[in-house]
């Protein structure tokens, strides 16, 4: 009896371990270092990987290939894949100018329409800061992330990661992304002179706006009035100079490039415009529509730089001309008044080139200053013919028109999917017995491989201080808002 015991749990241990056995060789057939897809896969993601790993491929061991989203970029060296980056957007004619990082914490990528891959970022949709940082300024914060993630790390899997790597979209960064910040209106004269003298800082116009103007790759001024030793001017005067010490305002905001097709450079007569040139020209900077003589004057400026190529047009189609000795002309320096034919062939060239065109114009004022400190929205809208004008840069060809000579900022547009801007405004001026010529708006373009896929607008305003500094944002919302109740309603 004993002995039959002995057996019985014998067999009972055989059985056991053999079905053991058995169970795990079954299991091995059942999986034997497969790759399994996780639930959270698209079918898009799915025909990536699929691609690079043939279906019944064996590994030595399982893994899992899953996707998820997060707030912070992946490790480049660890099993996490980069699949796309997701900013939130707005339309092009919404005021939005940023939302909180609460508000974009309840963000779901999965449906949301208000978040877009970066790279479906063009003109038409305004991309949006979250708590104040702007994605394509620093490349890290105010994105989500879509992220193939690995849950082994292996040799084998190792070389699936490098050819995943290959596989996903490409994703331009600051050292691909060209920045440039245009400007409206400066004219660093008259009561800015006597705020100089009791400053002694030819700087001291720059210090609340500087840090902002002078971290793009590239910055635009469009400066209306010459350098002069004996410059004295009153608050009443419409001829205008700047004094030198001036410059130091231009160089602390990190200036690059000046636009001169300004009315009133040849003010204090042409020997002031021509040394003015020089000290630019001195001072390593860049200049277009406007020059020493006609044909420097009508010379676009051309930028080739972080893949980009820029064809910069800019003229003056306003009260100036060459009889009234504000245009160039001749062997005489002054602004670039317009001729058709010449930029009709400027856009051309610039086109077969492969440029993106970009036309500055100096245009007529909007002649609306009632009472002191009495807004002005009538200005908002572009004025008589303004629109037409415009409208027809785009139509010979060029991809972005601005508006430099506004003292106070006007509406923008889309037409025909190219970006208008009627007016910038008064960057350093003067003007401040109306609220309205005491703003502008400060674009901020991004470029990425020839291409504008975004224009940030920065609203600014000064005071009797005449610093310049941004507004914040609930007055810059409440600004564009107002602005853009005056754009062109035909399109």
């Amino acid at each position: 009896m004993r002995r039959s015991k002995i057996v019985i749990l014998g067999l009972i241990f055989v059985l056991a371990v053999g079905g053991g056995f058995l169970a795990l060789m079954l299991s091995k057939e059942v999986k034997n270092g497969e790759l399994i897809y996780g639930e959270n896969l698209t079918e898009q993601e799915k025909a990536w990987i699929s691609e690079i790993v043939p279906e019944g491929q064996k590994f030595s061991e399982d893994f899992t290939i899953d996707a998820k989203y997060s707030d912070t970029a992946p490790i480049a060296e660890n099993t996490e894949i980069l699949a796309d980056i997701l900013v939130p957007v707005t339309d092009f004619t919404s005021e939005k100018t940023g939302i909180s990082g609460s508000e974009f914490s309840a963000l779901d990528p999965a449906s949301d329409a208000t978040l877009i891959s970066i790279n479906e970022l063009t003109p038409e949709k305004k991309l949006l800061a979250v708590d104040g940082e702007y994605y394509l300024d620093d490349f890290k914060n105010g994105a989500k992330y879509r992220i193939i993630t690995i849950d082994k790390e292996n040799e084998e899997i190792s070389e699936i990661v490098a050819k995943l790597r290959e596989k996903m979209p490409k994703f331009t960064g600051k050292a691909g992304t060209l920045t440039i910040n245009q400007t409206g209106v400066t004219a660093l004269t008259r009561k800015l002179q006597a705020k100089l003298n009791e400053t002694g800082d030819g700087a001291y116009f720059a210090e609340k706006i500087k840090d902002f103007l002078a971290k793009t790759d590239l910055t635009h001024i469009s400066n209306e009035v010459s350098f002069a030793d004996n410059c004295r001017t009153d608050s009443a005067t419409t001829t205008l100079c700047a004094d030198p010490r001036m410059i130091e305002t231009i160089k602390a905001i990190g200036t690059d490039i000046v636009e001169l097709t300004g009315n009133h450079n040849n003010d204090w007569a042409t020997a002031a415009n021509l040394a003015t040139i020089k000290t630019y020209k001195d001072a390593g900077l860049k200049i277009f529509g406007g020059g020493e003589n006609e044909e420097k004057a009508r010379k676009p400026l051309e930028i080739d730089q972080k893949g980009t190529k820029i064809t910069w047009i800019g003229i003056n189609n306003s009260t100036s001309t060459k009889a009234n000795g504000q245009g160039a002309v001749g062997d005489k320096p002054g602004a670039n008044i317009y001729d058709e034919e010449t930029v009709k062939k400027q856009i051309a060239t610039a086109k077969e080139n492969g440029d993106f065109v970009i036309v500055d114009v100096q245009f007529f004022e909007c002649y609306s200053y009632p009472t002191r400190g009495t807004e002005m929205p009538s200005c908002d809208a572009p004025i008589e013919n303004q629109a037409n004008f415009f409208r027809h840069l785009v139509d010979l060809g060029a991809d972005l028109v601005v508006g430099t000579s506004a003292h106070q900022p006007q509406t923008y547009e889309l037409y025909r999917g190219k970006p208008i801007y009627y007016g910038l405004g008064n960057l350093f001026f003067d003007q401040i017995a109306w609220p309205g010529t005491t703003r502008s708006l400060v674009l901020t373009h991004y470029f990425q491989n020839g291409k504008l896929i975004q224009t940030r607008i920065s609203p600014t305003v000064y005071d009797a201080s005449f610093q310049t500094r941004l507004m914040d944002q609930a007055d810059a919302e409440d600004f564009l808002r107002r602005l853009l109740v005056a754009s062109p309603k035909d399109k």
